[in-house]
């Protein structure tokens, strides 16, 4: 059976993703995003070179874990894990990307500090089925 525009999506951004963050191959991610690569996040300069520097600059322990990947056209949004970013506590974040003929083009994200069992109002976790250990 011949995969979709939508499936062929998810498999690259989900490599693009593996390659960036996990194993930090930043010339295996440069085939991944666009030159032109336009960036929404308040938290990241503008252009690949700007995530790209983000993740120089962020500790080894550095790990992405997607849990949920959605595609409709062009569009794909993504909810996982940033741990091992040095911060007290890991980022739950959705990232929009835009795609076009195979390369990730544009990023929206939005970013929240994981929950707690203790600081859950919901009593849910997060992410997965559990909550995280204390650090």
């Amino acid at each position: 059976m011949k995969k979709t525009s939508e499936q062929i999506n998810k498999t690259i951004v989900l490599d693009a993703f593996d390659a960036l963050f996990n194993r930090r191959d930043l010339r295996e991610a440069e085939k991944f995003w666009s030159p032109n690569y336009i960036q929404h996040s308040a938290h990241i300069a503008p252009g690949r070179h700007g995530l790209f520097d983000l993740v120089r600059s962020l500790p080894a322990t550095l790990k992405y874990e997607n849990r949920l990947i959605m595609a409709e056209g062009d569009l794909l949004m993504l909810h996982g894990r940033f741990s091992g970013i040095g911060q007290e506590a890991d980022w739950i974040v959705v990232d929009i990307v835009r795609m076009n003929e195979g390369q990730l083009v544009e990023h929206w994200d939005v970013i929240q500090d994981e929950a707690t069992a203790k600081s859950s109002r919901s009593g849910l976790p997060m992410f997965g089925n559990s909550f995280p250990e204390a650090k």
